[in-house]
């Protein structure tokens, strides 16, 4: 029989867009005792995670959970419980995710209607806008940021005129939750995803979100039908009346998962509690942080890091004008073979950096400076690392720069 070794997880320096390092009292609260789904002491954490979802997402939502599953198994439980087939739904594309919504839109019933933009820019709200009067549609879907471009949506008027016209207004922010501003309420937003693995460094297993009393109406709406059927007994011929969901999906539908998110705790699944005690933690440290000086934080390493880039001879990728604050770009050097790079870095030094997707596969870079990862320390390995591998690989860079300029970003502050 064949034996296997213990598992060993070589330790990496993760500055990609996402996963990205876990900070150690996440990992910590893994590993505390299992507790019943129904246990009074589980159910106050479930209550706790609510609420501190409440202030990071800023809103006054009374629906504040996460769905367990991945980042994904959010964004298909909102877009499958509010989206009813036959509803025309405007997608704006300024990048991958953006086209992923498309596709589980299409899949569950929608007519997809789509404004695209060239990647490495965004949406003037204004084009959004027209294209909202001239569709009209019953939702519109949006990316907030766009980790395989680095670029940042602007959202504010958007939702504003979608209230106005009383269109659902639903976001993808798995990349933004917890590293820039999410304002649900001041954006108009009824329906908005989180991520886990990014800005919030809790691993990658559940899927916060918050959904406004608007949303939930049309998904309660939706709850069930009622289906006349014909029966047989006795072999006389009866009728009777039965209820069928009309929400397709049964783990992913919201209007049964708030059910067991209320105060009546109907059971629906059972709940991944090692993963909630790691979001609690997650979220007790974001709000310990402070919000505000979280977004910060992650601009300030943003700073450093692109003064270091830039010292060193190296492009930007995109407009800099909506540059996503935790995920910076790089045009790949000419001549540089950028997956032999991205290699160097992780076999020698450990740390992971990522390529992109579709037509930028190959030309760019993507850096993450994300939650946990988003510190000092790792922007200043980062940089001399790479430093040393692009003069391995023959790139004309400035030596010694890089470092430099981003130790003067740092001795500003």
């Amino acid at each position: 029989m064949k034996r296997y070794a213990e598992l060993a997880p070589s330790q990496r320096t993760i500055m990609t867009p996402g996963p990205v390092e876990v900070d150690p009292r996440v990992l910590r609260a893994l590993s505390y005792p299992i507790l019943g789904q129904f246990d009074p002491e589980f159910t106050s954490y479930m209550n706790d995670t609510m609420e501190m979802l409440r202030s990071l997402f800023r809103t006054a939502n009374h629906w504040a959970f996460p769905v367990d599953g991945t980042s994904r198994s959010g964004i298909e439980a909102v877009l499958t419980s509010l989206i009813e087939p036959g509803d025309k739904v405007l997608i704006p594309i300024y990048g991958r995710f953006g086209n992923l919504l498309y596709e589980i839109a299409e899949r569950v019933g929608a007519e997809v209607v789509y404004i695209e933009k060239e990647w490495g820019s965004v949406f003037d709200p204004g084009e959004v806008i027209s294209a909202i009067h001239r569709e009209k549609p019953a939702l519109v879907l949006m990316v907030h940021g766009e980790t395989s471009t680095g670029r940042m949506q602007p959202l504010a008027e958007i939702g504003k005129v979608c209230r106005e016209l009383g269109i659902l207004f639903v976001v993808d922010a798995v990349a933004t939750i917890g590293g820039v501003p999410v304002n649900t309420d001041e954006w108009f937003i009824d329906a908005v995803i989180g991520g886990t693995q990014k800005c919030l460094s809790v691993p990658s297993g559940m899927a916060p979100m918050t959904y406004n009393d608007i949303a939930a109406a049309k998904l309660n709406a939706r709850k069930t039908i009622e289906r006349g059927l014909r029966t047989t007994a006795d072999s006389a011929s009866a009728s009777c009346t039965v209820r069928r969901p009309v929400i397709r999906s049964n783990y992913l539908d919201l209007s049964q998962l708030q059910d067991y998110w209320s105060p009546a705790r109907l059971n629906h699944h059972t709940e991944m509690t090692s993963m909630l005690y790691a979001l609690r933690e997650g979220l007790r440290l974001v709000l310990e942080e402070g919000l505000e000086a979280r977004f910060a934080r992650h601009r300030l390493h943003e700073s450093a890091l692109v003064a270091g880039l830039e010292a060193m001879g190296l492009t930007l990728y995109g407009d800099p004008s909506c540059k996503l604050p935790v995920v910076t770009c790089i045009a790949i050097p000419e001549s540089i073979d950028g997956d032999s790079v991205r290699s160097m870095l992780l076999n020698r030094f450990g740390i992971e950096i990522a390529s992109s997707f579709g037509s930028l596969k190959g030309k760019i870079w993507r850096i993450g400076t994300m939650g946990y990862s988003c510190r000092q320390q790792n922007v200043l390995q980062l940089l001399g690392a790479l430093e040393a591998v692009l003069i391995r690989h023959g790139a004309g860079i400035h030596t010694g720069a890089g470092l430099q300029a981003a130790l003067d970003v740092y001795d500003q502050t």
